[in-house]
Parts: structure tokens; sequence; C-alpha cells
């Protein structure tokens, strides 16, 4: 593949020889332009991705997840991944896929909570053309295009109790079966789960199936809430401001009384939380230094000590 600059070059040398106005250089033209951006995949500056497979932290119980992600992703039994929305459940589900013997293979995500139960199925299993209205051609499911990699299944706690009964079958027997299709497909894949609600309790209540809980609670990882994760807050919040004023092009700084407030605040959006409020920041602040004052009003009323 050329270089950004040898296309470059190659497009204004096209440039030049446009001029002329024959129909095969412009049509020769408009090719390698084309080419050009494919090959660029032109996207907004930004920084490099830093932290450990994406994971920004530095704290004991960072360091103590990090030790279980090395382990579980040597594994190939299921995971369970347990926290507070926003705490970067999914981030995790990827460092274990980038880590283990999978990483070349698909990693397919699915929030179980944001498809109609009546269309789950179809989504993860599949279906035939014509199984029901709209099925206009056969689509293979999440699970067979994650066939030999992983698939993480966000939000599962939300699954409806008719289609944690079918996902079991699949985690028991290893294949699929498509809707409208009477034939069942092998599959390998690894499933890691993923939760903010108390599955115990709802196993308790009936709303979660208990031997589907045992199939997916192998290997389980605890998720931090942000509030727990001391100067982590203030790591972030560096990284998430200095992101976000890429896009900006605003030089911005958190002074030391803003990262006093973001210290003490309760977070209970967690890391997204934060993510968010850096953005909004990167818009509205004064600048150049950020001052406490700045910061969304229930920050500070909900900082600790306030």
């Amino acid at each position: 593949m050329n270089t950004p600059d040898d296309l470059l070059a190659e497009f204004e040398a096209l440039l030049q020889r446009a001029q002329s106005a024959d129909p095969d250089v412009i049509s020769e033209m408009r090719a390698r332009f084309d080419e050009m951006v494919a090959d660029r995949k032109v996207e907004p500056a930004g920084l490099p991705e830093e932290g450990w497979h994406g994971l920004i932290g530095e704290c004991s119980v960072m360091l103590e997840l990090r030790r279980f992600i090395e382990k579980f992703a040597k594994a190939s039994a299921p995971v369970l991944i347990t926290g507070e929305s926003g705490t970067g459940k999914e981030r995790v589900a990827h460092a274990v896929h980038q880590i283990s013997s999978r990483s070349n293979q698909a990693f397919v995500v699915e929030n179980c909570a944001a498809i109609p139960a009546t269309l789950l199925e179809s989504v993860l299993f599949g279906h035939k053309r014509g199984a029901f209205t709209g099925a206009v051609a056969d689509h293979p499911g999440h699970f067979v295009s994650a066939h030999r990699g992983t698939i993480f299944l966000d939000e599962i706690g939300e699954m409806s109790l008719s289609m944690q009964v079918k996902l079991l079958r699949t985690l028991q027997e290893g294949e699929v079966r498509a809707v409208g299709d009477n034939k069942v497909r092998k599959v390998d894949v690894r499933v890691i789960a993923a939760t903010n609600q108390d599955l115990e309790k709802a196993v308790k209540e009936g709303r979660f199936r208990e031997d589907l809980y045992f199939r997916i609670n192998v290997l389980r990882l605890s998720m931090p809430p942000l509030r727990d994760r001391g100067e982590d807050i203030a790591l972030l919040a560096r990284r998430f401001l200095a992101e976000a004023v890429v896009r900006t092009g605003r030089p911005l700084t958190l002074s030391d009384q803003a990262i006093e407030v973001l210290l003490a605040a309760r977070w209970p959006g967690n890391v997204r939380q934060l993510q968010n409020e850096m953005q909004r920041l990167s818009a509205l602040a004064d600048g150049p230094d950020i001052a406490a004052s700045e910061l969304s009003p229930e920050l500070v009323k909900g900082a600790r000590g306030t």
C-alpha cells in the first residue's frame, strides 16, 4: 500500500494532467482519489491508545483486575463481568479477547437490553429468508459470525426467560439453529457476559434462570466503581480532556481546585460520566485553566464532604 504522501503526490500530478480535459485522465483521477481515501481511512486526528490493552489506571484494584484478566484470557470458559453502569465492562471484555488465543478472530458485541426480545433470537442465532415478515435474505446471526472468536453479551440480565433457554442450549451443546431453519450449526464461540444487575437476586426472584447463571458465572470479574479508584480519576480526567481538546482545538488544562472536586465527587455514572464531563468542558470552559466553578453543578454538590 502506498503511503499517504505518495498518494497525495500522485493525486497532485493527476490534477496537473487533468488540464488537458481528457475524459480518460478524469476517470483515472477519480479512481485514484477513491483509492486514496480508502487507503488513508481519514479520521479526525486523535491520541494514541494508552494504558494496558486500553485500560487506564494504576490503582490497586485495577492492577488486581489486570492480573485476573490475564489469567482468564488463557482459558476458554465463559466470563461474567459485573459492575455499575459506566465502569468499562465492554473494554474489559475486549481486553480478555485481545490477550486470548482467539484474538485474531471476531469480537462481536450485542446489548441484550437494546433489542426487543422478539428480535434478539434472530440477531444472535440468525434467520432464514422468509422466516418472518421482513426477512428478505438469510442472516447468519452473531454466534455464527463470532465462530472461533468471542461474543460479548452486554446487559444479559435484561434477557427474557425464553431467550435464556435458547442461550443455555447454545452454551451446553455448542450449536445454534437459525429462526425458520430445521438444521443446527456447530459453533465454537467464547461467551463473555456483563450485567449491572444483582443476578443472584434475579435468580431468587425468578427473573433469571439458575442453570444459565451457573453456566455463565464460571470466571467472574468485578469492575470497581470510579469513586473507589483514587488518583485514577485525575489520570482519566486528563486523558479524556486531552482527547476532547484535540477535536475542539482548544488548549485546556484542569486546575488543582478542579482536580480536588473531581477526586471528591461520587460519580454515579462512573467512567462514562467523567468522559462526558470532559467533553462538556472542552466546549464550554473559558480556559486555559479550568476552574472548579466551571464543573457541572451536580459534581460540586455531590462531592464528598461538601
